[in-house]
């Protein structure tokens, strides 16, 4: 009885080497940063949503670019479809402003919004992927550190088995049994970091996604000055038909 209790998390602990307690401590801070890692960006990423939902209600019940431009300037972006939008508008008078004529040797109003708008976009995607490499990375190597651990571990403990010329299954399971420990430890750091890149990276191309819809109504809002309504359609009425008259019976 007093072998059984003594065999344990701790007592693998107490007899770990360095090796060992080298790897617990890099799953220890690998968690951490995991940890830290979704918490953050899930944060951030509703706190953003909850930004872009009130800017975009301005943004289409504003009743001219100019008030949407004065509305930045005082209010600097703090999300990104407000960054999206400024630096759209700032492009566009920018163009109107200054050196006309030479910029429009190297493409005409619309390249040059468009390539505005496609760099903020990239600087937006850039932003919002920061960290996810750190997270898939230790989701997938956190189990093969800990793998690491069970084979080091499993590995002294038959040295010590042979060493006492004690074979019996008692002897053996105890110290196998705490070697496994490491893989369990690995799986335990690595599970939450998938789970949370997954959840994060389907949260980012969400917003991309909208992001690029919001890019192309914003660039026509610009070029034409006049805003896309939404198309409001009942499944009993026909659509309409523009530019082709009809005929009167």
């Amino acid at each position: 009885m007093e072998t059984t209790s003594a065999i344990g998390f701790g007592h693998f602990i107490s007899h770990a080497d360095t090796l060992a307690k080298f790897i617990l401590l890099t799953m220890l801070l690998a968690s951490i940063i995991s940890w830290y890692l979704i918490l953050t960006k899930a944060g951030s990423n509703w706190r953003v949503n909850r930004r872009s939902a009130r800017f975009l209600d301005f943004f289409w019940n504003a009743p001219s670019l100019e008030l949407v431009g004065a509305h930045l300037e005082e209010q600097h972006p703090d999300e990104p479809f407000s960054h999206l939008a400024y630096h759209g508008i700032a492009a566009s008078q920018h163009h109107e402003r200054h050196g006309i004529n030479r910029l429009n040797e190297a493409g005409s109003s619309g390249d040059f919004v468009t390539r505005t708008l496609r760099k903020t976009i990239d600087e937006e995607t850039a932003r919002m992927e920061s960290g996810l490499t750190v997270l898939a990375s230790i989701g997938a190597t956190a189990p093969f550190v800990g793998l690491l651990g069970t084979v080091w571990g499993i590995y002294h403990a038959l040295a010590a088995i042979g060493l006492s010329g004690a074979g019996t299954l008692d002897k053996v399971a105890g110290p196998v049994g705490e070697a496994l420990i490491m893989t369990a430890i690995g799986l335990s750091v690595a599970i939450p970091a998938v789970l949370g890149y997954n959840f994060l990276v389907r949260s980012n191309r969400v917003v991309l996604a909208r992001l690029d819809a919001f890019a192309h109504d914003l660039y026509t809002f610009l070029a034409t000055g006049a805003k896309i309504e939404p198309q409001m359609s009942s499944p009993n009425v026909a659509p309409i038909k523009t530019g082709v008259a009809g005929r009167s019976a």
